[in-house]
This record gives structure tokens, sequence and C-alpha cells, in this order.
């Protein structure tokens, strides 16, 4: 299963389960994690949804190896909820999401921290939005939320630079909320998710909706120029050269590429 699912004190525990692959995001798992939030979304009994990640890694990003398909099979096959529709599931998430962040967080994991009411993250954590490395453009609606959330030159500086950022750049930057010991993660964010989901689920809705609702339009609308600057980009010279080198296992080679690209 590349989901594991446990429910606790109305706390939803969600655990991106893919470890050998560092929880990286291929159709399965984005379906998976969609479907689960829906799923949660509905489910009364549920006050707080807790994400987080198996072995050493939250999440390594999107499978680069099922994006270079996606980029070059014409035979591809997308899932039933894919990158779009887990973000969707994000966006109108109506109730209280916990993020942990347990170790590597690359692409989606990091700019899924856009849609966390709250982010905690091991001192064993580094976080990268790797997007200009492959010749790509940004995606999750991260190029509204992150200036807001973390002001525009941080901002600016993660999605242009593609560089690591450390736990405690993340914490000054205000892209998470608490610095944890590794052995104390889950409880501290499993501890700061109870006493949430203590409170009348109708508050907790009434309180994220006010929040979320002035926002949502234009999220969608930044995630539909970034979907679209995406698909222009991915399978460009730029991106090709990206992933074939990830594949023969070096660095890209940028400066030879066309004027444009």
């Amino acid at each position: 299963m590349v989901l594991a699912i446990e429910d606790a004190q109305r706390v939803r525990t969600i655990t991106l389960n893919r470890p050998d692959a560092l929880n990286a995001f291929n159709e399965e798992l984005y379906d998976a994690t969609a479907e689960a939030l829906l799923a949660a979304a509905a489910d009364d009994s549920v006050a707080v949804v807790l994400l987080t990640g198996a072995g050493r890694a939250f999440s390594a990003g999107t499978d680069l190896v099922e994006m270079h398909a996606r980029a070059t099979d014409p035979a591809f096959v997308p899932g039933k909820h894919g990158f779009t529709g887990f973000l969707d599931a994000l966006v109108d998430f109506p109730k209280p999401l916990v993020v942990a962040v347990n170790g590597l967080g690359l692409g989606i994991g990091t700019t899924i921290l856009g849609f966390a009411d709250l982010a905690f993250v091991s001192t064993r954590a580094k976080f990268k939005c790797p997007f200009t490395s492959l010749g790509v453009a940004p995606e999750a609606a991260s190029s509204l939320l992150f200036p807001q959330l973390i002001g525009r030159q941080n901002a600016a500086w993660v999605l242009l630079s593609a560089e690591w950022i450390s736990p405690e750049e993340a914490l000054d930057m205000g892209l998470v909320w608490k610095v944890c010991e590794p052995d104390a993660l889950l409880a501290t964010a499993r501890q700061h998710a109870e006493v949430l989901a203590a409170r009348p689920i109708s508050s907790l809705l009434a309180v994220k909706r006010t929040m979320t609702e002035p926002h949502r339009q234009a999220i969608r609308e930044a995630r539909d120029r970034e979907n679209g600057c995406f698909a222009e980009l991915m399978g460009g010279p730029a991106n090709i050269e990206a992933l074939t080198a990830f594949a023969e296992g070096r660095e890209p080679d940028f400066t030879g590429l066309p004027a444009g690209w």
C-alpha cells in the first residue's frame, strides 16, 4: 500500500508509504492521497489530518522516472486524479491539515507546505524546489502562496535557485512553524493536532473556511498559470536535458540550449 492510514483521538494520520522511492509521488500515490483527503473531509469522525512520510524522506516530489515517461511516451496513461486532482483536494480540504516533515522534502514535498495549517519539521529534514534545475515552472500555486507565506524575496530564492533550504532557514522564513528532534517530531505534531481535534469540528470548519475562502480563486488561477507554463516547458529542450542528465547520473548542461529555453 502506498499510504498508511491510522485514526486516533479524531486525528487521521496519513503516511506516505513509498520509502524505497523516498515517497516520490507517482500517479498511484497522487490518486491515493487525493482519495484519502476527500474521505477525511467527508468523515464526521475526523477533525484533523496529520500528514507525514515513512522512512528517511517526507517526499522526493514527483517521480522523475514517471515524469520522463509522461514527457516522452505517447501511450502514458495518467491516473484518476493525478497531480491536479490532488491539488484540488488540498485546496478544498475543509479541516485543519498538520504536516510533519520527517526528512527530505523536494518539489511537492516542499510546496505542499503552502496548504499546511501547521507545519513541523525534523532537524534531519531539508527542502528544495528544483523547478529551474528541471527546466520547468513552479507548481501547487507556490508562485502565489510562498510570497504570501514567507515574503517575496525568500520565495524568489526558494523558487528560482533550486538550492537546498535547511530546517533552521525554513523556520526563519516562516515556511514551517516548529523544528523538532527526529524522535520527537511525530509526537509533537500529534500533540498539537489533538489539541485542535478536541475542539468542535463545526468551529474548526468555520475558522478554516474564513481563512482560506478569500484566496481559493486566486490559488486556482495561480495553479492554472503554473500548469500552462509547466505544460509548455515539459518535454522542451531544458526539461529533456535535465531528465536525461538525471537518468545518466550527471549534472545537466543548459548552456547550449536555443534562445528562449
